[in-house]
């Protein structure tokens, strides 16, 4: 199973992203494809921070059509969403330690757990960052 990231839902849905068409092209075959894909809780939670955030863009995402496009993407009948599980905490704390994770980069390791957790195949991103664990394949879907 495939996992996106947050930033491959924001590209997705910002049109004035230079990402747009491809990033809207994985995601839309993702979710017109027969296998189940997933996304996993906190990419949604920060992709309505950023695209709605009027610091990040000058005409930001009104709060209402951020949240059409998550009820859109949570009407694909094969998607996954993944969040914590008993396994959780003991595969955030290794990858913590492992990765000598602090800060800001907890959130990729959480997202890291959680698609570890779940056996998850493939973790779709243009996030560099999640190299400092090397147990979770990691692909940029955009440079293919």
């Amino acid at each position: 199973m495939i996992a996106v990231d947050t930033n491959l839902l924001v590209y997705a849905h910002r049109e004035d992203s230079g990402w747009h068409q491809s990033a809207y092209a994985c995601v839309e075959g993702l979710a017109e494809a027969k296998g189940t894909w997933a996304i996993p809780w906190p990419c949604i939670h920060e992709f309505l921070a950023i695209v709605t955030h009027p610091r990040i863009y000058d005409l930001s995402t009104p709060e209402s059509a951020a949240l059409d496009q998550v009820s859109a993407w949570l009407e694909a009948p094969n998607l996954v969403l993944l969040s914590e599980t008993a396994g959780y905490w003991a595969e955030l704390s290794r990858l913590v330690r492992s990765g000598r994770v602090t800060g800001a980069a907890i959130h990729d390791a959480r997202i890291a757990a959680l698609c570890l957790s779940h056996g998850i195949a493939e973790l779709w991103s243009a996030d560099r960052d999640f190299g400092r664990f090397p147990e979770l394949s990691v692909v940029n879907p955009l440079i293919r």
